[in-house]
């Protein structure tokens, strides 16, 4: 039976620092949702995830597991099964008994043991392997071993903190999708902790961001994708990430390079000076030609052909004030040469604005 999890204004503050590692987070992670923990390096994300294992003191507020308050329950309490970024596997024990040794421990019956170490080597296609060393195995089937030992534990939640940070890009591909449909077949409340925000958009039923130990956003990741609540959310959700770039306003229009864009009424209404930041993702941007309304030049500097993607990354001609690098989605058989300019328009409602002062988005519409 799937439980939920709440933070309750959770925050922890290490001995010695004075700015909290996670502050004030209120979030609840529904009875068998997958709910990723997202952010860049410091974010407070894995903290987070211990404060739930019980692996650090939570200074304020609490955190619980369905209706119990596990705030100070020693971990073995609290009923939670994680997955590290390192296997952590025992080198001198098989497949099988790395997958039943905390029920051994816990002093299950080895026929429960056996049989729930069967049954997971089934899920997780480890059964021809369950008589090998560590030793013998890849990496990839290591994790599934790591994996299969929290499964057979058969917990209330499942914790796993960067579970795939050591895996090549193929088999991560391959192995987040495995993780996803387990989380489903399960039906297992899981908090999963990633840097790699691609990870975070596949695999999530919601997504929550955080930066400097606060929660920024949560929702699902078209969401976050479409409606980002500030700057930081805007440029880090999706790959590549969306083009900002802070541009002068007058009369109504902003001038990106050597174009007039037209913004939105609600947008300028609600501009506090002359200028804005704006974003734009790389494939709302469309081929347009010199003089069009609205568009703008871009020096070509690099292409990546994906075969059947190309990404342009290039400077704004005529750039007034500070942009970064513009990258834009083009057609793979017709890729521009090394400075050459190419002109683009802004597709219609695909323009995103952010304060420039606070970085929280402005009204579009």
């Amino acid at each position: 039976m799937s439980t939920s999890v709440r933070y309750d204004q959770a925050s922890l503050v290490y001995p010695g620092t004075t700015a909290p590692a996670v502050a004030s987070l209120d979030l609840t992670i529904e009875p068998g949702e997958l709910l990723v923990l997202v952010g860049p390096s410091g974010s407070g994300k894995s903290t987070a995830l211990r404060m739930l294992a019980g692996l650090e003191d939570v200074t304020d507020g609490r955190v619980l597991i369905g209706d119990k308050d596990v705030t100070h329950l020693r971990p073995k309490d609290r009923d939670i099964a994680m997955v590290f970024q390192n296997y952590a596997l025992y080198p001198h024990m098989s497949v099988a008994e790395n997958m039943g040794f905390a029920l051994k421990i816990a002093g299950t019956p080895k026929a429960d043991i056996d049989a729930r170490v069967r049954e997971a080597a089934k899920i997780l296609d480890l059964e021809p392997y369950l008589e090998r060393k560590p030793k013998a195995l890849s990496g990839g089937q290591r994790q599934r071993v790591a994996m299969g030992r929290a499964i057979v534990r058969q917990p209330q939640v499942f914790c796993m903190d960067e579970p795939l940070s050591n895996l090549d890009a193929k088999l991560r591909v391959s192995t987040r999708t495995q993780i996803a449909s387990l989380q489903r077949r399960l039906d297992t409340t899981t908090i999963y902790v990633t840097h790699d925000q691609v990870e975070a958009m596949t695999m999530g039923d919601r997504v929550a961001v955080l930066k400097d130990g606060v929660l920024q956003q949560v929702g699902t990741p078209l969401g976050l994708y479409e409606k980002p609540v500030n700057a930081f959310v805007a440029g880090f959700i999706g790959s590549p990430a969306m083009n900002l770039g802070t541009f002068r306003v007058t009369d109504g229009h902003a001038q990106i390079g050597e174009g007039r864009v037209p913004l939105p009424r609600a947008m300028t209404g609600a501009l506090k000076a002359d200028t804005v930041q704006l974003g734009f993702r790389p494939e709302a941007l469309l081929p347009a030609g010199k003089g069009d309304p609205g568009s703008f030049a871009v020096e070509a500097l690099v292409v990546e052909e994906l075969g059947a993607d190309a990404f342009l990354y290039g400077n704004l001609i005529g750039d007034e004030l500070r942009a970064d690098h513009i990258v834009a989605r083009i057609a793979p058989r017709s890729v521009p040469e090394k400075g050459a300019t190419v002109w683009f328009t802004i597709a219609p409602g695909a323009l995103h604005a952010f304060d420039t002062e606070t970085g929280l988005a402005l009204p579009t519409d």
